[in-house]
């Protein structure tokens, strides 16, 4: 149990850059705590010990904000950073070295009993703060989950999931380099690197150059002595408003 605890200390220091000293870390980190009193309570939880496991998981609620079913399924070197509000579910499973940011709901949508219902994710996840990961299907090794997205579906390894509902963006895309600027802990990046946002913005700009080329076709015929039937005038399309419409 030590050497687990000595472990998740050194993974803290490691990856943030806040933490300055074990003593810090042991303190007032409420992710650590959280987690350590997780193994507690699963021990209690799988040695038929049902509710000395939840009464052990309810208080360590209490505690750090952070809520984890004993009997949830929880790796080597998994950071809970800040954490308050993360919530996850009895049937979810979690891989080594992921990271969790505060918000995070690793819930389920359905109600059997005995069912699988909560999500599994493989080694090296990033949840995003405010994400919501909802049912029985798992997250690939190395993927990534924005911030308040909201995902009911698989995400393949090494992809990234953004939005709501969550759009999936592959690895080996061609805005694989986007992508990967896409995803912040904090939230989405504001300069449409978001994968609809990008879609909209061509639309509008694909619009605005075939507006252009009509209007010169149109004055072309004009000069050839070539007239057209005149419409009512519609609204002149304006690219710019357009544009901060959709950002």
């Amino acid at each position: 149990m030590f050497s687990r605890i000595k472990e998740d200390i050194a993974n803290i220091i490691a990856r943030d850059p806040a933490a300055r000293s074990v003593w810090e870390v042991i303190t007032c980190y409420p992710g650590l705590h959280a987690i350590v009193m997780q193994r507690w309570a699963h021990w209690f939880w799988v040695n038929d010990l049902k509710w000395l496991g939840r009464f052990t998981s309810h208080i360590a609620r209490w505690l750090t904000g952070i809520e984890i079913h004993p009997g949830a399924k929880i790796g080597r070197r998994v950071f809970i950073d800040h954490g308050f509000g993360v919530v996850i579910g009895e049937t979810a499973e979690i891989g080594d070295d992921c990271t969790i940011y505060q918000g995070v709901t690793l819930g389920g949508t359905s109600l059997s009993k005995g069912a699988k219902r909560h999500p599994t994710l493989g080694n090296g996840v990033i949840i995003g703060a405010g994400a919501q990961v909802l049912g029985a299907f798992t997250v690939g090794e190395g993927a990534k989950v924005g911030s308040n997205a909201v995902v009911v579906k698989e995400v393949p390894a090494g992809a990234t999931a953004v939005g709501n509902p969550a759009r999936i963006i592959l690895k080996d895309d061609t805005r694989d380099q986007a992508a990967a600027r896409m995803f912040a802990s904090y939230g989405v990046t504001p300069n449409g690197d978001d994968p609809l946002s990008k879609a909209l913005h061509g639309l509008i700009d694909n619009a605005a150059t075939q507006e252009h080329q009509i209007e010169k076709i149109l004055a072309a015929l004009k000069c050839a002595g070539i007239d057209c039937e005149t419409l009512p005038a519609a609204e002149k399309f304006d690219q710019e408003q357009m544009n901060k419409l959709v950002e």
